[in-house]
């Protein structure tokens, strides 16, 4: 299948930032694998999928801005790994953050659509 930016992980990692700082919490469960985890940005924590969505949904994790500074792809057959740096502030509950980081994403293509599989952010220290 020819690539196109409707059918990049590249581009379906920016709808994925784009549900986030929407809290759009049905089209990030769409982007999601069924096994999604999240290695949190600020703790290293490890947040399953639903968890993600749920907090989203209900606004426990709101992200106020989110700039994508720079994003490349590497394909690998069925799967793709975006990487990049961001910088993001939010709040969570009550408290305030902000950060700057990297990150790396795992993509697979399942049911004809780049699935996020797997996603780990690293603060910048100094950030």
């Amino acid at each position: 299948m020819p690539d196109s930016s409707e059918t990049s992980a590249l581009n379906t990692d920016r709808r994925f930032f784009d549900a986030l700082r929407t809290a759009d919490a049905t089209a990030l469960a769409g982007l999601l694998s069924d096994d999604f985890v999240l290695i949190d940005v600020m703790q290293g924590g490890e947040i399953p999928g639903p968890a993600l969505v749920e907090a989203v949904r209900t606004r426990q994790i709101v992200f106020d801005a989110i700039e994508v500074v720079d994003s490349r792809e590497r394909r690998h057959g069925n799967a793709s790994i975006v990487t990049g740096q961001t910088r993001m502030r939010g709040r969570a509950g009550d408290q305030a953050w902000a950060v700057r980081s990297r990150y790396t994403h795992l993509y697979v293509r399942q049911r004809d659509a780049w699935r996020l599989v797997s996603a780990q952010g690293t603060q910048i220290a100094g950030s």
